[in-house]
């Protein structure tokens, strides 16, 4: 072993929580090098999410599509696959219970099945079955036989179980635990299944730290840092509860820099959706995303290697698979991945490539099949679409040329310009701050976040409308007491014809 493995052995992940802002929460996983490993975003004004369970009603059944629309109530609507209603004709006007599966995506209604589960920290309680099962993660034997053991003993009347990865090496007590609470949440969406008229939401999933907590939280993450104090004591009795004897650390941060610049996150979000990524050798990617699939190319770049060519090109295409297989995670690609490798003589060399990536996806959550070698010398890979992917959360389709290209959504603007006027405010002693920005995005935060940020911060803010300026460029232009930059700004109102928003002004 030499030095690098030993320091990284050594070494443990992190998980980073920025959650200060109510208007957006993220937490960020780090690996053992410090590098940013995976990324979750929520935010405020996006409520609807994976695992909530609605009594809709049907709109709509469409024959033609095998299909059927279905009211969610607050103007939110499912689309539901025929196929996956068993025993049931669905018909307009009906009402059934649904749970989501997928997020909206691209314009598309969220996904829905009347197949309906609760998911715990160890187990899976899944009404209106009688299956038992554990999960194809846990190798050992065993281990599975003797969780499908106690499952089958704790499963409920009605119900079926299915035993999570990190139910290994799990006692009685906690499994049986983890049922008992499970059941009480799925009796009381029944009961409000009878008593609330359709459409309406009858049971709504755990938040974004908590969701991470019970379904990333492993015994490879050595350290939770989190910037709410709130946030401090529900993550700390979270471990209480269920890694008492072997919790990471976790700690609050208060320092006056937001906690993601701490850690250089912010940064390696604003590299992460760059077309071309740059490997430590030299040799880089270009990722190309579209509606259908993701296309990569691998390039050997700065890279020269140091024997001869064939070396030069096993080692890039090596290097380039554990990357590729760390973006796709990053930016929460789903559906079908084609990479272009470069070419190899050798079959053995091929063959080793398909395995290395079987190998790098085998842990992987959202499940990935590798297809091998195709004629043309490509490797197909499919992997499932767990969620919204990262430049559909942060990005839209550009607005000055018709959606051919990319810029960051308002919200993700505005969080920027947030964090920039957090950084600001910390350490200074001015009433009142003057930024100059895009008028789209002014004006988006006006309506949307400045009074609620004047009462977080305790300072005024106004907004200066430069149109030149680009989707997502700011500055601060002056601060002091609040006279004096009211006085700036009828300057620039009169001489400059420019347009400068405040809460109090904008409605």
């Amino acid at each position: 072993m030499n030095y690098d493995d030993q320091y990284l052995k050594n070494r443990e992940m992190k998980l980073i929580v920025n959650v200060i802002d109510p208007e957006e929460m993220r937490v960020a996983i780090l690996d053992k090098r410090g590098r940013l490993d995976n990324l979750y975003i929520e935010r405020m004004l996006e409520r609807q999410r994976a695992g909530e369970i609605y009594k809709a009603r049907v709109d709509s059944v469409l024959p033609g599509m095998n299909a059927a629309f279905l009211s969610l109530g607050d103007g939110r609507n499912g689309f539901l696959y025929l196929n996956d209603v068993v025993g049931m004709v669905v018909k307009p006007s009906m009402d059934m219970l649904v749970q989501v599966l997928k997020t909206p995506n691209r314009g598309k209604g969220a996904r829905v099945s009347p197949r309906v589960s609760l998911a715990g920290r160890y187990l899976v309680l899944v009404p209106s079955s009688r299956d038992v099962g554990v999960s194809k993660r846990i190798d050992d034997a065993g281990e599975r036989a003797r969780l499908r053991a106690i499952a089958r003993k704790l499963r409920p009347e009605g119900c079926g179980l299915i035993v999570r990865t990190m139910a290994e090496g799990c006692d009685y007590e906690s499994l049986a635990r983890d049922v008992g609470e499970l059941t009480e949440e799925w009796l009381e969406v029944e009961r409000k299944a009878k008593k609330i008229a359709a459409p309406c939401l009858l049971h709504k999933d755990i938040g974004l730290v908590e969701r991470i907590l019970r379904d990333e939280l492993t015994e490879s993450i050595g350290e939770i840092v989190v910037d709410s104090p709130d946030e401090f004591e529900e993550i700390s009795a979270f471990m209480d509860r269920f890694a008492p004897d072997a919790r990471p650390e976790v700690s609050l941060y208060r320092g006056g820099l937001p906690i993601f610049d701490v850690y250089g996150i912010e940064r390696a979000i604003d590299e992460m959706h760059e077309r071309k990524v740059w490997l430590p050798s030299g040799a880089y990617l270009v990722i190309d995303q579209t509606e259908a699939l993701t296309v990569i190319d691998v390039n050997t770049g700065k890279y020269t290697g140091s024997k001869d060519l064939q070396d030069t090109v096993y080692h890039t295409n090596f290097e380039a698979a554990e990357e590729i297989a760390r973006q796709l995670r990053l930016r929460a690609i789903g559906g079908i991945v084609v990479i272009d490798f470069i070419d190899m003589d050798r079959l053995s060399d091929r063959n080793k490539l398909v395995e290395s990536l079987q190998e790098l996806f085998k842990n992987d959550r959202c499940k990935a099949r590798i297809y091998g070698v195709t004629a043309l010398g490509l490797v197909e890979i499919t992997r499932k679409r767990a969620r919204l992917d990262m430049r559909s959360i942060i990005s839209r389709g550009c607005p000055f040329c018709g959606g051919l290209g990319w810029v960051d959504k308002e919200e993700t603007v505005a969080m920027k310009v947030k964090r920039f006027l957090r950084r600001s405010v910390n350490g200074s002693a001015s009433e009142a701050f003057l930024v100059e920005m895009h008028p789209a995005i002014a004006r988006y935060i006006a309506e949307t976040y400045l009074s609620m940020w004047e009462e977080e911060f305790g300072r005024r803010f106004y907004l200066a409308e430069y149109p030149e300026y680009a989707w997502d460029k700011f500055k601060m232009d002056f601060q002091g007491t609040v006279s004096r930059v009211v006085h700036r700004v009828e300057v620039m109102e009169r001489r400059e014809a420019v347009v400068v928003v405040h809460s109090t002004t904008s409605a």
